[in-house]
């Protein structure tokens, strides 16, 4: 079966850092484009950051770029989420996906996206 478990959220206070992961199995990590989005109560799911499978090209959402990097692990079956210097808006629910089609380029839209993980809640406040 397919699943992707994120893990790495918590409580930070502002300006602090945290690195996501997300964990996949059931399905070759090398093959697909996987995202990283966020959900803050009472707010539509937006595109944090996206890494492709085709030649691992990144995007950034404007709100975080210079602060959040992504990366993958292949051989591990892990892609990362690294976020410095972060801001309390930064809280919400951190989900990882992967998009629907092999060997993709990174698209914005979550609709894209055939698998979810259960996400991650990260706060920042102090």
């Amino acid at each position: 079966q397919v699943q992707l478990v994120e893990s790495g959220g918590g409580l930070v206070q502002p300006g602090g850092s945290l690195r996501l992961s997300c964990a996949a199995s059931g399905f070759t990590l090398d093959y697909y484009a996987i995202g990283w989005f966020r959900q803050a109560p009472g707010k539509e799911r937006e595109g944090v950051s996206c890494i492709s499978s085709s030649d691992l090209s990144t995007v950034y959402a404007d709100s975080v770029k210079g602060r959040f990097t992504i990366s993958r692990d292949n051989a591990k079956n892990t892609v990362y989420l690294q976020m410095d210097s972060l801001k309390p808006e930064d809280t919400a629910v951190y989900y990882c996906a992967r998009k629907s089609t092999v060997q993709g380029m990174c698209v914005t839209s979550a609709k894209r996206y055939d698998y979810w993980g259960q996400g991650t809640q990260v706060t920042v406040s102090s």
